[in-house]
């Protein structure tokens, strides 16, 4: 006995939000890393913080608050649903929304210290040759970050597959609509079910192990090769 139907959905489920989620992360990161590695804002310790908060703060407290604000009677969901939309609490969309907000700190940190790390120097060198703020990005910052890229996605993706509190809030427990693999493996142990809750913590721990294996390798080849 390996995986149920019912584990196979969670899971396609899973990996299937783990890879929207990083996808928009990386997105949405990468422009705001980039800002505040660049910034000399006095106040941009308050946006670091806040970037952070999903770090320290319990997710049932997160994902309460999102409950909340995505829900039909929230700012988010109340104007979904008053332009004709259903409110994304309790939808796959809502459990975007929050794996979005909940591993933005994963995402956003690496990026961040991976553009810290490149320093003036290569970009002023770019625009004495005349290239565009734009072109300096693409051509030379996004190159020499690419150790930062890479554990950003790796974290990204790995931190959605193993959430459980702030799906839990958001999305509830809705088999093939919003039932991740955490909450799978929580509902085989709840129902004396180890079996199954070992064969999907099993393959959970050993991807997070290849996947942190890789980034770490890549990472030392980047940093030999680097000149």
């Amino acid at each position: 006995m390996m995986f149920s139907e019912a584990d196979l959905t969670a899971l396609v489920i899973t990996f299937k939000l783990a890879v929207i989620t990083t996808i928009t992360l990386l997105l949405l990161g990468t422009p705001l890393a980039w800002w505040l590695a660049r910034t000399h804002w006095r106040f941009k310790f308050m946006l670091e913080a806040v970037v952070a908060l999903p770090l320290v703060l319990p997710p049932t407290v997160l994902g309460f608050y999102l409950l909340i604000a995505l829900g039909p009677n929230g700012p988010v969901g109340g104007l979904v649903e008053w332009l004709g939309g259903r409110p994304p609490a309790f939808t796959f969309a809502g459990l975007v929304i929050g794996s979005v907000i909940y591993s933005m700190p994963f995402v956003v940190q690496p990026l961040q210290d991976a553009f810290s790390t490149i320093g003036r120097r290569p970009l002023e060198v770019a625009a004495t040759l005349r290239a565009s703020p734009l072109d300096s990005f693409f051509s030379v910052a996004v190159p020499l970050a690419r150790p930062g890229f890479l554990t950003a996605a790796v974290l990204g993706f790995a931190h959605t597959v193993g959430e459980f509190g702030v799906v839990l809030m958001i999305g509830g427990n809705i088999p093939g609509a919003t039932q991740v693999v955490s909450i799978a493996i929580y509902d085989h142990v709840e129902g004396l079910e180890y079996a199954h809750a070992h064969w999907l913590s099993g393959g959970l721990m050993l991807m997070s192990f290849i996947m942190l294996m890789v980034v770490y390798a890549l990472n030392r080849r980047f940093r030999v090769v680097r000149p």
